[in-house]
């Protein structure tokens, strides 16, 4: 599978559920040779109300920290690449404190966590990598000098506390994490907002050619959540419409709100797709409504701005 529908998916993802808690910098550039962290989280220093669960994720977010999620196991390589990343910010952090005339902490430098989708024995040994006392298993910590621990997503207990991260894994890992999110109450917010992220990763893959048998398996596995995502979204115009027709009459607004909730839905695609919804992109909207939902979804995601325009824009006069 590509890996830049994997990147723009955990970045996303993880920008989502970790701006709560403090700043979320995406491609990070340290300095010296061209190279990008990631994803680059500094908490934030007052302690914050955060309505969301975020389990193994929270506990990460208590330090300055890089992310570096692969979606397949990272080589030894790429591990190496990730520590010469983590010792370049280290030292930034170093050089500022000596000019501002300040002292840093060993604990207040920055820690490096490599998510991986899984992780082999033999890499896991060759980096002396441990899973520690307090933590779950699958958190696997290198020396602590290091500030380094390599997560093997697949290999951590499936429970609340790993829910979020398993997401981010690949096969029956993500997909039973996929299930577990569909069956959290329609009011627990990591749904609506999960359920979100899929469906933009489906579409995503969806526009982007598909090549192999990964990517269409993933897009199989994403399928149940883009749906309900659909359905959540129609659901949510049906009850503003309920609202706003009230006075009218409850089937009236029902019908007003059925409308509105499939409104909605073409609007989320266009914007997912073409990242805003313009003048030209709003106004082939209501021909668009006139097909099915199955029908105007396909073409959401097949065709291109140009040949939407040409194919639901009013004829030139």
């Amino acid at each position: 599978m590509t890996r830049i529908p994997f990147d723009q998916l955990s970045k996303q993802f993880l920008e989502e559920f970790l701006t709560p808690l403090g700043t979320v910098e995406r491609s990070l550039e340290v300095p010296g040779e061209s190279r990008f962290v990631d994803i680059w989280f500094v908490p934030s220093p007052q302690p914050v109300t955060q309505p969301v669960v975020l389990g193994l994720l929270s506990r990460i977010a208590v330090t300055p920290c890089l992310i570096e999620p692969f979606r397949n196991q990272p080589t030894f390589t790429q591990v190496r690449n990730c520590l010469l990343k983590l010792l370049l910010v280290q030292a930034d952090f170093q050089r500022k404190a000596r000019r501002d005339e300040e002292s840093i902490k060993e604990a207040e430098l920055p820690q490096l966590w490599i998510f991986a989708s899984t992780a082999s024995d033999n890499l896991l040994n060759k980096f002396d990598a441990k899973v520690r006392e307090t933590w779950l298993e699958g958190v696997y910590f290198l020396a602590d000098a290091l500030k380094t621990a390599i997560i093997a997503i697949d290999r951590l207990p499936t429970t609340q506390e790993t829910l979020l991260l398993r997401i981010l894994g690949k096969g029956i890992t993500q997909q039973q994490a996929i299930n577990e999110v569909l069956a959290l109450p329609r009011e627990d917010p990591r749904r609506s907002i999960t359920l979100q992220l899929l469906a933009n990763w489906k579409i995503t893959i969806e526009v982007n050619t598909v090549t192999d048998e990964e990517e269409r398996a993933l897009i199989m596995a994403l399928s149940p959540a883009f749906l309900e995502w659909e359905q959540q979204i129609e659901r949510r115009g049906i009850q503003q419409g309920i609202e706003q027709g009230i006075e009218q009459g409850i089937e009236q607004g029902i019908e007003q709100g059925i409308e509105q909730g499939q409104r909605l839905v073409v609007e989320n695609l266009l914007k997912v797709r073409f990242g805003e919804l313009d003048s030209e992109l709003a106004a082939i909207i209501p021909p668009l409504l006139e097909l099915s939902t199955e029908e105007y979804t396909h073409l959401l995601l097949q065709l291109s701005k140009q040949e939407l325009l040409e194919r639901f824009g009013r004829p030139n006069t």
